[in-house]
């Protein structure tokens, strides 16, 4: 599950980033409307959090604007302002729920869950490409009786890949999307991790393997053992 935090406030972003993660999402941070809207259209996102007073377009401008491009990802406001009349216009505006602050770190965890299960793009329990299954609640990929356990970054890079089979990922937006444009990794890490995912799908006997696309990136596709 991938979750949007668009949050002005650096250090209550960073807070929730990490909420979330600890709860199995991965967690993509902006800190303004703009920004909210741009990684709105590019990536398939399944809630949007969004904070109302922010810079460049607050968040109400940015939902209407969400919306009015055909995205209907559900969506979360998180702001200070607590009156019903904002909540109504809140709502109003494509919101699917609204969440004063200061909050509980167990309510905002269960409010996404619960728009996770209303989210058209909203991910079964258990991913499948040819053989191969992977179990997004237990972190581990299976094939019939075979077993192997992913860490986090294989698991995030395996499900991009399984969710997404034939789609081509470039080494830039694997390094973007899995461990942020803040992270002091290089790219190489991509390289690293790819190799790891290749090595457990052929100890698993998968009809799927993580081919290189000369010049572009990488690809799940189907491979017989």
């Amino acid at each position: 599950m991938r979750v949007l935090i668009a949050e002005d406030e650096v250090e209550i972003a960073k807070a929730l980033k990490v909420i979330l993660e600890k709860n199995n999402y991965t967690a993509d941070v902006v800190h303004d409307g703009k920004a909210a809207l741009d990684y709105a259209g590019q990536i398939d996102y399944d809630v949007l959090i969004l904070d109302i007073m922010m810079p460049e377009k607050d968040g109400m401008e940015a939902l209407c604007e969400i919306r009015k491009k055909g995205i209907f990802t559900p969506v979360l406001l998180l702001t200070a302002k607590g009156d019903i009349s904002d909540r109504v216009a809140g709502l109003n505006a494509g919101a699917d729920d609204y969440l004063p602050k200061p909050f509980d770190v167990s309510e905002l965890v269960a409010r996404v869950r619960a728009l996770t299960r209303r989210s058209d793009s909203y991910a079964p329990e258990i991913l499948t490409f040819q053989n191969l299954s992977l179990d997004c609640n237990r972190y581990e990929a299976f094939v019939s009786e075979r077993t192997v356990r992913l860490n986090k970054k294989e698991f995030q890079m395996m499900e991009m890949f399984i969710k997404h089979p034939h789609h081509v990922f470039s080494s830039e937006h694997l390094m973007d999307k899995i461990w942020g444009l803040d992270s002091e990794a290089g790219i190489d890490v991509v390289w690293t991790y790819i190799g790891f995912l290749r090595k457990k799908l052929k100890a698993l006997h998968a009809d799927a393997a993580i081919k290189t696309i000369r010049g572009a990136g990488y690809a799940l596709e189907e491979s017989k053992c």
